[in-house]
């Protein structure tokens, strides 16, 4: 089962919040998939598609429950896609006018309406109700495991901004995207989305998204100090190697006898332990009553100045640049 059938199938478990709230998720659910065929003054029928059974299942529920209308189902298998389709036909029936009137999408005199039924929607539940069933209808929401990104796919340019604004209602920015010949009602922010959830009533949902969030953000703050560390760490091993290198250079031009007791000894520390960090640490010197300690940005600045000077003159200059240590110390 895909998220997206999983959280529909959370959604067609809700309890209604108040006695319109059934009449607001019906009207989102008829209107989103349903399709209305006019035969005449007054002679209607409905065919509403769907792949999802927690749909269908709602569907011929609310049917029932509100308006006692017959509901013919037909369950198809495709072998193709290896999905299920479900078909729900509402037939010509004397109350059905009325009744699609009472959800708001007949417009008494006027004829289909074009937004969403306000008269329905005066509850803050039953705005969360009806976009319930506008997700359940026509909606989608990636697995959390990659990108963040739900939507509602709708007919009707002014029903679209009318499920935009309810849900800027609910606390979530909504953005509308146009498409071939429909329009994508989209929310791609995390906090945005599990808002929604939870207005929705998906509060299990939500807190599975929100437990992959702080997956992935552990995984990426492993992922950055492991990084760091490699390339700490190949750092290091360049500066390391430069210094060994310059270490021998003065090492067969003057000898590392010839050099001063501080220096000496981080010449030797460093080519006894040349996996270590910039940071050299030596013994006190007999001279000092404090340890010694060259920083790794002392040590850089250093060692750049003596292979400077030392390409320039190896031997007179690599003795006084390589003495500064002490200073340094």
């Amino acid at each position: 089962m895909s998220f997206t059938a999983q959280v529909k199938d959370e959604l067609s478990r809700i309890e209604d919040g108040c006695a319109l709230c059934p009449y607001a998720a019906l009207s989102a659910i008829t209107r989103v998939c349903g399709t209305l065929s006019f035969r005449g003054s007054g002679r209607y029928s409905i065919r509403v598609a769907t792949e999802t059974g927690a749909v269908a299942r709602t569907m011929i529920k609310l049917t029932h429950e509100l308006f006692d209308l017959e509901t013919p189902l037909t369950v198809r298998h495709s072998n193709l896609h290896k999905t299920r389709n479900y078909l729900i036909e509402i037939p010509e029936q004397d109350e059905l006018e009325a009744d699609l009137e009472r959800l708001g999408i007949l417009v008494a005199g006027r004829g289909l309406a074009t937004g969403a039924p306000h008269d329905l929607l005066a509850r803050p539940c039953c705005k969360r109700a009806f976009v319930r069933g506008a997700f359940m209808a026509g909606g989608f929401i990636a697995d959390p495991r990659g990108d963040f990104h739900l939507e509602i796919a709708v007919t009707g340019e002014e029903f679209a901004h009318d499920i935009v604004d309810i849900a800027r209602e609910l606390g979530v920015e909504a953005r509308l995207n146009r498409r071939r010949g429909s329009f994508a009602v989209y929310v791609k922010s995390f906090d945005d989305i599990v808002v929604l959830l939870r207005a929705m009533g998906a509060t299990r949902s939500a807190m599975a998204v929100g437990n992959v969030r702080r997956m992935k953000s552990l995984k990426n703050d492993v992922n950055r100090r492991v990084n760091a560390e490699m390339a700490n760490q190949a750092r290091s091993t360049g500066a390391a190697a430069d210094q060994l290198q310059l270490i021998a250079q003065a090492e067969r031009g003057m000898g590392l006898r010839a050099l001063p007791p501080a220096l000496r000894e981080f010449c030797l520390l460093r080519r006894a332990n040349p996996e270590l960090s910039p940071w050299v640490r030596s013994a006190i010197p007999r001279h000092r009553s404090r340890p010694c300690t060259i920083a790794s940005s002392g040590s850089r600045h250093l060692w750049a100045r003596c292979a400077r000077k030392a390409w320039e003159r190896p031997r007179t200059t690599v003795r006084g640049m390589l003495a500064t240590v002490c200073r340094f110390a």
